[in-house]
């Protein structure tokens, strides 16, 4: 995703007698209830780039500009100030002929309200884009025939909108939209109407079809929940204005203002961190050449009950120190004798839902591997419970001191909400003991 597939510089729109002058103050540092007078400033000074094949979701609660600046990217609103460039097309000074080939040709919109033709069966629907694109029946219906099995309506593919329900018409809508061939889909608000469970159905499908086809999509919402499922790259509005923008992590780890952390302190934590956010460098280890000896010296220094042995930064396993003392009692030299190789692990971008249970239940903290088995990181139990809590990673000193076992009390609400919604077998990681 290293393309720019879209770029917004510095947009303003304004409804009202003087948007011009409204645009004049705002750059000067009055406010939007200061330009009132000359008229409501939908959108403020936004910026943002979108790459090729990424989800960029712009979110924000109701009047926050959010379906402005939409309609401003694919031409639908003139900008009172700013641009809007399309794969390097300037949609903003674009003629009425330029911006009808760059819908055609670059964008497709995804409607709230499926906005299907009710005469039309469901390949028609699907085909239409192409129908307007002039191309012939036979290769637009093949085209629309392929993108309605993706979406799984193939058994629908002559059924009228009337005939489905509200999750197989959004389906229909999304469809047409894949079918035009557009490298960019903007979607308005476009699973809102859909009850909660056909809602989440259509959030995974919409990711599976873009691994799978590689478009870029604007999506927008009011639903942080969703915003976090889905975006790549989240720009959170309000009153106008983008107040942040970055990564679903970066938003909910490092909240740009009071605004932010308080929207975000009610997001499911363990479906949108993952073992990379909250990990902590993997200082106990030990090398297998460093034998027996190496690692007891490891675990004198550490005071730890555990240690993790590696090669060349790939891990091996882990070595208690139980087992060390028994080595050392009976004349072994070679750590490889005691090492538990069994330690189970997790990759970086596994998501803490899927740890949770195992990192509760394991004595020691767990093993962040990547795709070499190298160790990349350790999570202990605290640092984990820490995040699920939402507890800031700095060490601070406290007027009363925790015991490990009030520690673990006060977050088992969390642990026991995180490791339900989990489905994954209990398991095991480490780091000096998990504590």
């Amino acid at each position: 995703m290293t393309e720019t597939a879209l770029v917004a510089r510095n947009l303003f729109k304004v409804f009202g007698k003087n948007p011009n002058q409204a645009v004049r103050r705002l750059k000067g540092g009055e406010s939007r209830t200061d330009v009132m007078d000359a008229g409501t400033a939908a959108v403020i000074d936004a910026s943002f780039e979108v790459k090729r094949g990424e989800i960029f979701v712009i979110m924000g609660l109701s009047g926050s500009g959010k379906s402005t600046i939409i309609r401003m990217l694919n031409g639908l609103l003139n900008p009172t100030a700013g641009e809007v460039t399309i794969q390097g097309r300037n949609v903003t000074k674009a003629g009425p002929a330029e911006l009808r080939d760059i819908r055609r040709s670059s964008v497709s919109m995804v409607f709230q309200h499926f906005a299907l033709l009710p005469h039309r069966t469901v390949i028609d629907n699907a085909a239409y884009a192409l129908e307007i694109q002039g191309v012939g029946k036979t290769e637009r219906l093949a085209r629309a025939s392929e993108i309605i099995g993706k979406v799984g309506l193939a058994e629908w593919a002559d059924s009228f909108p009337d005939e489905l329900s509200g999750g197989m018409r959004q389906r229909v809508g999304l469809a047409r939209a894949l079918t035009a061939g557009s490298d960019i889909l903007l979607m308005d608000e476009a699973f809102s109407a859909l009850d909660p469970l056909i809602r989440r159905e259509m959030q995974e499908q919409l990711v599976e079809l873009q691994e799978e086809l590689g478009r870029t999509i604007i999506f927008i919402t009011h639903d942080l929940n969703e915003a976090m499922f889905l975006g790549d790259r989240i720009a959170v509005m309000r009153d106008g204005r983008i107040v942040q923008n970055g990564t679903p992590e970066e938003i909910l780890t490092d909240p740009a203002n009071d605004y932010v952390a308080q929207f975000v302190q009610d997001v499911d934590r363990t479906r949108v961190l993952t073992a990379s956010a909250v990990m902590e460098p993997p200082h106990l280890t030990t090398p297998i050449s460093a034998g027996v000896r190496g690692a007891l010296r490891t675990l004198r220094e550490y005071q730890a009950s555990a240690v993790f042995a590696v090669e060349n930064n790939r891990l091996v396993g882990v070595v208690t120190d139980r087992a060390v003392i028994r080595a050392v009692k009976a004349g072994q030299t070679d750590v490889r004798q005691i090492v538990d190789e069994s330690v189970l692990t997790v990759g970086p971008d596994d998501l803490l839902t899927d740890i949770v249970e195992r990192a509760v239940e394991t004595p020691v903290p767990l093993a962040v591997i990547d795709d070499k088995r190298r160790l990349i990181g350790v999570i202990p139990r605290v640092t984990l419970l820490a995040a699920l809590g939402n507890v800031a990673p700095t060490t601070r000193e406290m007027p009363i001191i925790q015991t490990p076992i009030e520690m673990v009390a006060q977050f088992t609400p969390l642990v026991d909400a995180a490791a339900e919604a989990s489905a994954t077998p209990a398991g095991a990681g480490i780091e000096g003991g998990n504590r």
